[in-house]
């Protein structure tokens, strides 16, 4: 081979390599465009050009309502109505009808958020109590009976002295069924023979625990334990911590006064 062609087709070979890399190069030039990265947006907490404030943050325009919280029921969501002195006032009835299903539902959310203080049948002598924590409300004294059934809603939605607040726990539905559990857990406690269907069989507590075998004092009423605290004395009128019913029944009700009306100029 000529030494001539040789350098020619060694420098023809070059060019068409660099050629070969330029338009590589090129095309990954042109893959790592920014426009996707750098797309016109708005980034929360940061300004605008777009509107004349400035600000990327929009207020929520006037008259609106996002889904899901129209809430045109305020009852069903607070559980107060406004009574006729202007305060709130609680009303003894449910939003919704009770059914079997609703009841069920509500034993079973008590079950879990309200036992460990108040114990499966409501007398406020829940596991915690024995472990030392205050005395927990006995749903079953003259007080918490003449209570209405939104009392109990409304303290699960704001809490009440040492309870706390259960509205994240439980939806407002979810609130509503354990307040209609309680009531039926009320209306249990203190049934008779002739709240029964005729023919419904009756057997004493201390009978079936005898059948049963159970432990001794099974059917007897709970006392407090030792580990319990109670930090104020008992008050006469509501009952000792754990009784029911309490004596006497005085389920003493306060409702704040109006305000006078002014005086009239002379």
């Amino acid at each position: 081979m000529n030494l001539r062609n040789s350098n020619k087709c060694s420098v023809f070979s070059c060019q068409r390599i660099f050629a070969t890399v330029s338009v590589c190069a090129l095309l990954l030039i042109a893959g790592c465009r920014q426009d996707m990265h750098n797309q016109p947006k708005l980034i929360p907490q940061r300004g605008s050009e777009m509107f004349a404030d400035h600000r990327g943050a929009r207020p929520q325009v006037l008259d609106t309502v996002a889904r899901g919280q129209l809430r045109e029921d305020s009852y069903f969501y607070t559980g107060v109505v406004e009574g006729a002195n202007g305060y709130r006032e609680e009303k003894n009835e449910m939003p919704f009808p009770v059914t079997m299903d609703v009841l069920q539902r509500g034993q079973e959310r008590f079950n879990v958020y309200c036992t460990p203080c108040h114990s499966r049948v409501g007398n406020g002598l829940g596991m915690i109590v024995d472990r030392g924590y205050k005395q927990a409300g006995n749903l079953h004294d003259q007080v918490r009976l003449a209570q209405p059934v939104s009392h109990y809603f409304y303290v699960m939605t704001h809490g009440y002295g040492g309870m706390p607040d259960y509205s994240a726990q439980l939806t407002p539905e979810e609130r509503w069924a354990v307040a209609a559990y309680i009531r039926a857990l009320q209306l249990s406690q203190a049934a008779t023979e002739k709240d029964l269907p005729s023919g419904a069989q009756v057997k004493d507590l201390k009978d079936i625990a005898q059948e049963k075998h159970l432990p001794a004092g099974f059917a007897a009423p709970w006392t407090l334990p030792d580990t319990a605290i109670q930090a104020y004395p008992p008050i006469a009128k509501e009952g000792n911590p754990a009784m029911a019913p309490a004596y006497p029944a005085d389920p003493a009700i306060t409702i704040p006064k109006s305000k006078p009306a002014p005086a009239a100029a002379q």
